[in-house]
């Protein structure tokens, strides 16, 4: 068409393709002010100089959308407060377009009735507001017009009056209802899908959580996945990131299981692994893989660790579910959930799921890989070794691996499972940071000796595997620090006190971290807790009114996962030379004295989530990291972590503190996503956007999160990840500088290693260089 409103449009649709085009004639605040004239007159009741009203606002809603979806043009938007509102106070573009918005789903705006009844124009100005509430810092600007509740409302509404049309019947006279049906079933997965887009960011998703329509929208995403379809026309990447975001949360995973969405990847899978393409002639046979995980699964595999990734995920899919073990497999019985997958290609256990495989070796190292990357998660480890006896299985497969080569000497036989095997076998029960522990490789070498690394059959786990660590000193030591809290032993109650604190605590960790161990450190961190939760201004929850005795608390009884969470950290300060011999007592009555104190401040929620059910579902990993740095004093443990439950900082440091709490907003509460990945993961994700941007791009590449893996090490303390006085100093730089250094830290650790995440993006397993 040669129409002037169209070859505009199209001068314009290539100006903001073009970066330094756009930046130079677009990006422009008289642009922007001229582009929003009509709107300013139409908030302020006036009528607009249009020729066409609706055709004129979908061309405007248009060109700002793709200016949105820019890096320039979005902080534009966001942060130039120079166009003069309605009350005539100056505000940013994003105010404006959202409170139209609002205006044109609420049918507020009197002077021009016919827009309010145009889902062509409502749905273009949600489509300029989801370019920016997509992202974190646009989010931020817009979370105070509760958008996410209008468009929900708009879609309640919209699903209702689709409800109540007739269903047309062949031969029976009914167009107009027909094309109403039509029209309004559009604009509801018009506002279904910019709903869908809230799940973007952690703090979306758990505001779309609050609205009660994930199910809906997860539905919808999977029809439009399916499909292959993106995710919108501004969009590069499909809907990859978005499922594992989702994912990351207990209601978000069942939406997805719900949907169809899980079975359609584990069959897609089982296609792959077992059965091979149908529609494909073979004139050669197929070649056996070199690679552990074959190209043709690569896919499926990386799914199914981003889907797992959460110990929430594992927790509703695995929970509580016994194997199926059955006595027969049928060759064309396929897996459809994840607890079938599990039986049939993780924990293989019979001879009959062994026969069940057509490539056993193939399958099994595949269900190995994924165990390892799912176990990288300390509370999925704990919840399934609990149900599983997974470390049973391995070692019972490595004792039938054994051969007689002479009479009194067994041998292993090496091949590709019993190296997966031992690997799984250390992994989940070797503690240790990079220099703590030592992994074995999961490859053979050339030559006469192709596996050097000691394979075992029976515990303890070989010694090799585990690196000397010096004994924690626990003597007075000379240092700035030490001298500082001999010289105030009663300053803590001066206001200045905390002040010379974190300034002695910044300077011995920029010039001497070797000297925060041991006492130094307990002592700092006992003293610091005591002046915060002394000081009312520092205070967020109300007292901690305890008093239970010891023999009073010693009748609860621990959880299987608690249980074997006691024993990983115990093993964990043995390597450390922290524990003594009543050390195990000590943890156990330490963790039950926590339990009961938390659990008479938790709410009762009617929820059908395995998550939001019974006590905290995880383990306690900073009781524990806090009770081996404290030298295992259950006493002063105890006494440090109920003033410190007191303070804000422990809503994110301490997980099981703020679950189901009474402290927290009761909508928060029942919607099953926790504050530490709403809050804490939403900023990381909005920091690193900014400050390492190629690191932010690349887990997008990956279909991967920054959030979940922040979940991952933040939940868990950093064990596994850091080595113990790296562990030491996160919790005790958190606690006395402040929560917001959770953030700093993770984006401190990413951008450390940037190199790596950018090569491993690259060869497509970032996933698991992280894990």
């Amino acid at each position: 068409s040669l129409s002037p409103t169209t070859l505009v449009m199209e001068v314009l649709k290539t100006l903001c393709e073009r970066t330094e085009c756009a930046v130079e004639c677009i990006y422009q605040i008289p642009v922007v002010e001229t582009l929003l004239v009509p709107i300013l007159t139409l908030l302020k009741g006036k009528q607009a100089k249009l020729h066409s009203p609706e055709s004129s606002l979908t061309h405007i809603a248009d060109t700002l959308a793709r200016i949105a979806t820019t890096e320039r043009g979005l902080a534009l938007f966001l942060y130039e407060r120079k166009i003069v509102s309605a009350e005539g106070e100056g505000i940013s573009a994003a105010h404006v377009i959202v409170q139209f918005t609002q205006a044109l789903l609420a049918k507020e705006l009197r002077a021009c009735e016919e827009l309010q009844n145009s889902a062509t124009v409502k749905g273009a100005f949600i489509f300029v507001c989801r370019q920016m509430y997509n992202t974190c810092e646009g989010l931020q600007v817009l979370r105070p017009y509760s958008l996410h509740e209008c468009i929900a409302q708009a879609w309640r509404k919209a699903s209702s009056l689709s409800e109540r049309i007739p269903t047309p019947v062949p031969g029976a006279l009914a167009p107009s209802s027909s094309q109403d049906l039509q029209s309004i079933v559009a604009w509801e997965e018009m506002l279904l899908d910019n709903l869908l887009n809230f799940a973007a960011t952690p703090k979306g998703l758990m505001l779309l959580q609050q609205t009660g329509a994930t199910p809906e929208c997860v539905a919808y995403m999977f029809t439009r996945f399916t499909k292959k379809l993106q995710v919108s026309t501004c969009e590069k990447f499909g809907y990859g990131v978005m499922v594992t975001q989702v994912a990351a949360t207990a209601p978000g995973i069942v939406a997805l299981r719900s949907s169809g969405f899980l079975q359609a990847i584990v069959v897609e899978l089982w296609s792959s692994l077992e059965c091979g393409r149908e529609d494909v002639r073979v004139f050669h046979p197929k070649p056996i893989p070199m690679e552990p995980i074959d190209r043709s699964c690569l896919k499926s595999f990386l799914t199914l660790v981003n889907l797992l990734s959460s110990q929430h995920a594992v927790l509703e899919l695995l929970g509580h579910q016994a194997l199926p073990n059955k006595t027969e497999y049928s060759l064309r019985e396929m897996p459809t959930s994840i607890i079938d997958v599990m039986d049939r290609l993780v924990i293989i256990n019979s001879d009959a799921k062994i026969h069940s495989l057509f490539n056993y070796e193939q399958s099994h190292t595949f269900g190995l890989r994924l165990l390892s990357a799912v176990c990288c998660n300390l509370d999925s480890l704990l919840l399934l070794e609990s149900q599983y006896k997974l470390s049973d299985v391995l070692i019972q497969s490595q004792k039938d691996n054994v051969i007689e080569s002479s009479p009194g000497q067994d041998e292993f036989v090496i091949d590709g499972l019993s190296v997966e095997r031992n690997h799984l076998l250390v992994r989940m029960n070797v503690i240790g940071g990079p220099t703590e522990r030592s992994l074995p490789p999961r490859v053979l070498e050339k030559g006469n000796e192709p596996y050097p690394w000691l394979l075992f059959s029976s515990y303890p786990v070989p010694s090799c595997y585990t690196l000397e660590m010096p004994k924690a000193s626990w003597t007075k030591q000379d240092s700035e620090v030490s001298a500082f809290l001999a010289s105030s032993k009663n300053g803590e109650r001066d206001e200045n006190w905390m002040d010379s604190c974190r300034r002695h605590l910044c300077k011995a960790l920029i010039t001497k971290s070797s000297v925060l161990t041991g006492s130094v450190l307990a002592d700092l961190l006992d003293r610091a807790v005591l002046h915060l939760s002394s000081s009312p201004p520092h205070c967020f929850f109300p007292p901690a009114e305890y008093k239970v005795a010891d023999h009073d608390i010693k009748a609860r009884n621990l959880t299987p996962v608690e249980q074997l969470g006691i024993s990983l950290t115990l093993r964990y300060g043995s390597l450390l030379k922290l524990v003594r011999e009543d050390s195990e007592q000590d943890l156990c009555l330490l963790i039950k004295h926590c339990q009961e104190f938390l659990s008479h401040q938790r709410i009762t929620i009617q929820s059908d989530l395995c998550y939001l059910k019974g006590d905290y579902p995880g383990y306690d990993w900073l009781s524990s990291t806090i009770f081996l740095l404290m030298g295992c004093d259950v006493g002063r443990t105890l006494t440090l972590l109920l003033r410190f439950s007191r303070l804000l900082t422990s809503a994110f440091l301490w997980p099981p503190r703020i679950y189901r709490s009474m402290h927290m907003p009761e909508e928060m509460a029942q919607s099953g996503v926790p504050p530490l990945y709403s809050c804490t993961a939403h900023y990381v994700e909005m920091l690193l956007k900014s400050e390492v941007p190629l690191v932010f791009s690349a887990f997008r590449m990956s279909g991967f999160t920054p959030s979940q893996m922040c979940m991952h090490w933040l939940t868990q303390c950093f064990w596994n990840y850091l080595d113990w006085p790296e562990i030491c100093h996160y919790v005790t730089t958190c606690i006395i500088m402040g929560v917001d250094y959770q953030v700093y830290m993770c984006i401190a650790v990413l951008k450390h290693l940037q190199q790596d995440i950018l090569q491993h993006t690259q060869t497509q397993d970032l996933q698991l260089y992280l894990k």
